[in-house]
């Protein structure tokens, strides 16, 4: 009976996760499709600005036209940062694109192996129920129905754990960030009361590591949400992580043109904040399911060893 018991594990752990990765794979082809189209508009937008840029710097008409109004230098200065906003907003997405196609990839591959582990599963259990029915039918009832739910609950508290090894990520590179903006804050009132090149220098250099890390949290943000696809979680919390998919690009609007202006650093650690403030909130959902899942997990246990012991 044993030998049965640890195959039919064994299996339902299969089963399990050929349904998550199902799951993962159907947000994964939805965010594909979402980031190719995303990435298009990009590089249509990023190809426009540098050629704004180059038509400034190689004397085209509207060069003369500004050089003329002595406002040349200044209209080079708006069309760089224009590109150079488009270019790291396309960069981000590619960045983002190819992480969701790795991960479509693995998960593919992974699935292969799992075709036929439902059916293998309802063979075995099969075996098991001849078994128990010659020797004690209405207990063996009691017990397969103990053990299915046994085995349901302990994928789904597996499932819950890497959702929350996902979101604390995200959470980490949250806080990461929170601190540079901090800290570029800091230096920005230095440099607005005086601080000269240094402090300016200082809180660029706090910038730039914000900016990086945007790249990075957004695969991580991205990542969490696949990993609560399968994840049954109310519809106010679902429409918060839909909108994971979007933050740096809402992120980068409009932040590059008046960068070094305070006000833009204000207003980037209020939404760096909000999104925080919103993993948190689902992070502490799973929480509260995980717990509820552990409670269930205890009481199921206690009632299989009881009819097992009284068998």
């Amino acid at each position: 009976m044993d030998r049965y018991n640890a195959e039919l594990e064994r299996l339902q752990e299969q089963v399990g996760r050929k349904h998550k990765l199902t799951a993962m794979l159907r947000s994964l082809k939805a965010q594909q499709q979402e980031l190719a189209e995303e990435e298009k508009r990009l590089k249509s937008l990023r190809i426009k600005e540098q050629g704004d840029v180059d038509r400034l710097e190689q004397g085209s008409l509207a060069a003369f036209f500004y050089t003329v109004i002595g406002r040349k230098d200044e209209q080079l200065d708006k069309e760089r940062e224009e590109a150079y906003a488009a270019a790291v907003k396309h960069d981000t997405v590619v960045s983002q694109l190819n992480a969701v196609n790795r991960d479509i990839y693995w998960y593919e591959e992974e699935l292969k192996y799992l075709q036929d582990c439902e059916k293998q599963y309802k063979r075995v259990l099969a075996q098991k129920a001849e078994l128990l029915k010659i020797k004690d039918p209405e207990q063996a009832a009691v017990i397969g129905e103990l053990e299915q739910r046994l085995s349901y609950l302990k994928i789904q508290h597996r499932e819950i754990n890497e959702a929350i090894s996902a979101g604390q990520a995200a959470l980490n590179r949250l806080e990461s960030i929170e601190k540079k903006l901090d800290k570029a804050e800091g230096w920005g009132t230095f440099d607005l009361i005086g601080g000269g090149f240094f402090s300016g220098m200082v809180k660029h250099s706090y910038l730039d590591d914000a900016q990086e890390q945007i790249e990075e949290l957004q695969v991580l943000l991205s990542r969490f949400r696949t990993e609560l696809a399968d994840i049954t979680i109310d519809r106010d919390i679902q429409i918060q992580v839909d909108g994971f998919l979007r933050f740096a690009d809402y992120f980068f609007d409009g932040i590059f043109a008046d960068w070094a202006v305070q006000n833009q650093i204000n207003n980037s650690q209020k939404q760096v904040a909000g999104v925080k403030s919103q993993v948190e909130h689902v992070l502490a959902k799973l929480q509260g399911m995980k717990s509820a899942l552990e409670r269930e997990l205890i009481s199921i246990r206690q009632k299989l060893n009881e009819v097992i012991v009284k068998g």
